[in-house]
């Protein structure tokens, strides 16, 4: 099958994605940077944005029923029909109860929705075509989720604009899929996972994916109440928050193909290190640094989003062909374990601390993973080159993906401790 007719049978999923993230990306950073306006303690930021991790882990299991029981278009249907209305449901009342659980019904709709589109991705791709859409998928959900954060600059009197703005988006991203002319493929059996088992076979990628979920999730949930605390308005909050995932996105590739060339335990090594410094960089700039505290932030975020890829390269690099679905399923709930948490403990440390306590809080975990990776090198040696998975830029949004995953054509590795 040509590129362009897979391409064109997998545009209104995309177009879909992008809606969907434009939306969802600019709801955490509007609901932290209003409850700090409202006066809300850091720990209640921190633990409301807690529950969409929670609800994302919660679920899987749930999206799975859904879609096996009335089919990808009307579960996609009915999760964003119900993620729209929960979006706009946050605007009657600022109360971390209520957000909370708002919080925790659009995590569960988010991670379903994920899964109807890149099942039905993974449908429509091809072996000789699996490498570009599964890079353009990628490509879609940062740049949408970074210029979602920009929605925080709609002129908002009413304090209702924006909560609208963001569910119309929601709302949008259901036509596509509702109307496309490609049938929907069937559900494939959910592959069961073993932590214990994953944690056997690599114990550095399984801690290195729960703690790029720890500093991932703190910096999501409370990165907007930071650039408040530190004096930045509405505007500079959108850039500081866009630059962190645009850098994000740049970086991966160089990083990645380092990591393919040389003990891909070093590449992450120096990627916790350098966000580790980068985190400390963050702490000493103020709200007029300017474009100074923007390049540091696309440094964190070039550093910090690399770790779960790198995690799942890692892995790879010693699993057979037949595990990487299951195994990969492990490390993601890894990682959105460590999302759940992430919020919650940086919000104490804000609360205490002040604005730097996110970075400070951010800086000590990747000083600490840093610290496990150095302890492992020294039980297991490095695997040769030649033996190392084709490292990957992965999103980390459902199991899914990994179907999708280029790497299932042709990967290798024994299945090791």
């Amino acid at each position: 099958m040509p590129l362009s007719h897979s391409l064109r049978s997998v545009s209104s999923l995309l177009l879909g994605t992008a809606l969907l993230m434009m939306g969802g990306g600019a709801l955490s950073t509007v609901l932290a940077f209003r409850m700090g306006a409202a006066e809300q303690p850091p720990w209640a930021v921190g633990m409301v944005m807690s529950m969409y991790y929670a609800g994302i882990v919660l679920g899987t299991g749930y999206g799975q029923k859904l879609i096996a029981g009335v089919g990808h278009i009307r579960a996609f249907v009915a999760l964003g029909s119900m993620m729209s209305a929960a979006t706009l449901a946050h605007a009657f009342l600022v109360d971390p109860w209520l957000w909370g659980a708002l919080r925790l019904l659009v995590g569960m709709c988010a991670v379903g929705m994920f899964m109807c589109t890149e099942s039905w991705v993974n449908e429509r791709s091809q072996n000789s075509t699996r490498g570009q859409i599964f890079a353009l998928y990628q490509v879609t959900v940062y740049l949408a989720q970074g210029v979602g954060q920009f929605l925080i600059n709609v002129p908002d009197e009413s304090g209702f604009a924006v909560y609208l703005l963001m569910s119309i988006l929601m709302s949008l991203a259901i036509v596509p899929v509702a109307v496309t002319k490609f049938q929907a493929p069937p559900l494939r059996p959910q592959v069961r996972f073993q932590f214990l088992k994953l944690w056997e076979i690599s114990p550095t990628g399984m801690t290195i994916a729960f703690g790029c979920g720890v500093i991932l999730g703190a910096f999501y949930g409370v990165g907007p109440l930071f650039a408040q605390l530190s004096g930045l308005d509405a505007e500079r909050t959108a850039r500081f928050m866009g630059a962190v995932i645009v850098g994000g996105l740049l970086l991966q590739w160089p990083v990645g193909k380092l990591s393919d060339r040389i003990d891909r335990r070093k590449v992450i090594l120096f990627v916790a290190a350098g966000t580790a410094a980068a985190c400390a960089w963050l702490m000493g700039l103020a709200a007029n640094s300017g474009a100074a505290l923007l390049l540091v932030g696309a440094l964190f975020g070039g550093l910090s989003f690399t770790l779960y890829p790198l995690a799942v390269a890692y892995t790879f690099d010693y699993v057979r062909l037949e595990d990487l679905v299951p195994m990969s399923g492990g490390l993601i709930m890894a990682y959105g374990l460590g999302a759940a948490a992430g919020p919650a403990a940086a919000s104490l440390t804000v609360f205490f601390g002040g604005a730097g306590g996110l970075f400070a809080f951010c800086g000590f975990i990747a000083f600490a993973t840093a610290g496990f990776v150095i302890w492992r090198m020294t039980i297991r040696d490095a695997l040769p080159i030649d033996d190392q998975s084709d490292f990957l830029a992965v999103p980390r949004t459902s199991q899914v993906i990994y179907e999708i995953d280029p790497r299932l054509d042709g990967a290798q590795g024994p299945l090791s401790g």
